[in-house]
């Protein structure tokens, strides 16, 4: 009898330093998975950066190419033409250095706004949520930034009015706005093609779906001054309907895609004008 408990006690005792481990173990596990989660999304965001990057970068060398191509078949038909009419060859070399120089201006105005929209970028991207990044798209073409934002995040269903749950993310980009005071903004409303249902009383005054995407993006325009401070004469509203679609509206995946707003910010058009034009004085 004795001996049958003391086996008994050795086994229980067994399965309580094992159901011990097996806690230990799956706390272990938890803490590994939320590591490896953080690490992952932060080398996606790092991955997301290196590609705006090099597609920047490709777009300035192919623009140097087009340009230099240029230049030689300039050269070409002047030196085919040199006995005929008589050039100066000294004056067109010249006249090609000039060109090169300028060249290399432009590509270093194009390589600061490239940086100064990646740092932007990139101080957005860290600054939402990673809820929020399931529905907001950050990206930079062609030296502009573009914020897509899904409708149900900014809008209260079937309407043009802010919603409660729009705060937060408005204030971030708001944030990112008044620190970029030489930015423009542009607010773009899009649609699906689903007709607008007018039964409720906000809606009775609406014709289409061009006058929501209006409205809508006026609205995001208003609540950024209002409740912000930003500054209203760095600020467009435009609506652009169902006629500039991401995706195709046959699916429900695509008609949510298509109902967006874009928050454009580029670089005041007069200052980037005024950079181009003050050429480099020669050395």
């Amino acid at each position: 009898m004795r001996k049958t408990v003391l086996i008994m006690t050795m086994m229980t005792g067994a399965l309580l330093i094992s159901s011990c481990a097996s806690k230990k173990d799956l706390v272990n596990c938890q803490n590994e998975n939320r590591e490896l989660t953080g690490n992952y999304q932060d080398a996606k965001e790092q991955l997301a950066a290196a590609k705006a990057r090099v597609t920047s970068l490709e777009d300035q060398l192919a623009q140097q190419k087009r340009d230099y191509a240029a230049l030689q078949q300039s050269l070409d038909k002047s030196l085919s033409n040199t006995t005929d009419n008589n050039i100066n060859i000294s004056k067109l070399v010249d006249q090609i250095n000039e060109s090169n120089q300028y060249i290399r201006h432009l590509v270093e105005v194009k390589t600061k706004s490239d940086s100064l929209n990646m740092a932007l970028t990139n101080r957005l991207t860290r600054s939402l949520s990673r809820e929020e990044m399931k529905e907001v798209d950050v990206r930079v073409l062609k030296g502009v930034v573009y914020i897509s934002l899904a409708d149900n995040m900014l809008y209260k269903s079937g309407s043009y009015e802010i919603n409660d749950r729009a705060e937060e993310t408005l204030s971030k980009i708001a944030k990112i706005i008044m620190d970029y005071k030489d930015y423009d903004v542009l607010i773009e409303g899009n649609t699906d093609n689903v007709p607008i249902n007018t039964s409720s009383k906000l809606m009775q005054n609406i014709r289409n779906n061009w006058d929501l995407s209006a409205l809508r993006a006026s609205s995001v325009v208003q609540y950024l001054i209002d409740h912000f401070g930003v500054a209203p004469k760095r600020l467009t509203a435009g609506g652009r309907g169902e006629f500039n679609p991401i995706a195709s509206n046959d699916t429900e995946i695509g008609k949510q895609r298509n109902r967006r707003t874009q928050i454009i910010i580029t670089p005041k058009l007069d200052q980037f004008m005024d950079l181009i034009d003050k050429a480099p004085e020669e050395k």
